[in-house]
């Protein structure tokens, strides 16, 4: 006998309030855009359509969907077993952005090509600048160590006109290196962000997906299957979150007049005290922790910038709001 029905709410109120998601996916319409989800869609034990989150296959058709219905994109695939990113979150971390420009331009969020967001990592599946330029009109420059995910994501560039001429990738050729060799001097952007690699090896990567996996089939599992994939440089680096997030506040001082608000996603919230007293040792003139929930998780931006009142009110006359 099938559990009773689960009464779900009508909106997830943990996802940012102008967020596409904050609904239950409709199958239907995802269906009549993407027909290939349909090999994937199951009845769970509460009489509900959903997919298995466990198979990656899954997920990717999902992401398809998603972007095909809520974003526009006719195109969208990614190699195998590179990294493919769960939707709703990476459209939280754009709104959140979006707020936080808003919030330092008199409550009015700055539309249009002119706003540059520098994508730290873009990966093959290019998700923040088809989120950002569909919500907001951005321009995106993305950046990656990896060449296959710079090809992966400039395929689905060159074949959606949508995003033509307002998404450029640029290689990082060093990988130690964050902001050096991928923005010039003379350069401005008006906010970078980044989902820094949060593990520190391999070994504590895939303990933690055997751990999300057993949550997700409730039960036990000793076969590593990334649901949502994923490289080294994209799940793991050495020191993890806190030794590359540091690297990149380090960085950020020198490129202090180049960018208006610089952010990342921390995971980890052991990781705070550290990242706050690297941002000390930079003297950041400001500093926001702007809290983000997803389902079950909760992680979290940290944001900063190195511009004075006077500076801010510059940029904002100069860039955001033209006479």
């Amino acid at each position: 006998m099938n559990p009773k029905k689960k009464v779900h709410p009508k909106e997830k109120t943990k996802i940012h309030s102008r967020s596409k998601h904050r609904g239950r996916y409709d199958f239907k319409a995802l269906l009549n855009v993407c027909p290939e989800l349909k090999t994937f869609v199951i009845i769970n034990k509460y009489d509900d359509e959903t997919i298995d989150f466990a198979n990656p296959k899954a997920v990717i058709a999902l992401n398809k969907a998603l972007l095909m219905f809520h974003y526009g994109i006719s195109y969208w695939d990614i190699p195998e077993n590179y990294l493919c990113p769960p939707i709703p979150g990476r459209a939280d971390y754009i709104h959140y952005a979006a707020d936080l420009l808003g919030n330092s331009n008199y409550g009015k969020i700055p539309f249009g090509k002119s706003i540059t967001c520098l994508d730290i990592g873009v990966g093959a599946s290019c998700i923040y600048p088809i989120i950002g330029t569909s919500e907001y009109n951005w321009s995106f420059i993305g950046t990656d160590i990896d060449k296959a995910s710079l090809a992966s994501s400039q395929q689905i560039i060159d074949t959606n006109s949508n995003l033509v001429g307002k998404v450029e990738l640029r290689l990082q050729p060093k990988i130690n290196d964050i902001i050096y060799g991928v923005l010039g001097k003379d350069e401005a952007v008006d906010v970078m962000i980044c989902n820094p690699p949060f593990h520190s090896s391999e070994e504590v990567a895939k303990a933690g997906t055997l751990k999300k996996l057993k949550n997700l089939n409730d039960k036990k599992t000793d076969e590593v299957v990334l649901n949502f994939g994923g490289q080294q440089n994209e799940l793991w680096c050495k020191g993890g979150e806190k030794k590359f997030v540091g690297d990149y506040i380090r960085q950020s001082k020198n490129f202090s007049e180049n960018c208006f608000w610089f952010t990342s996603l921390i995971s980890k919230k052991d990781n705070l005290n550290n990242i706050y007293d690297a941002l000390k040792k930079v003297d950041a003139i400001e500093v926001k922790t702007i809290p983000m929930g997803q389902g079950n998780k909760i992680s979290r931006i940290v944001a900063w910038t190195f511009l004075t009142p006077e500076q801010q009110k510059e940029w904002r006359d100069k860039k955001w709001n033209k006479a």
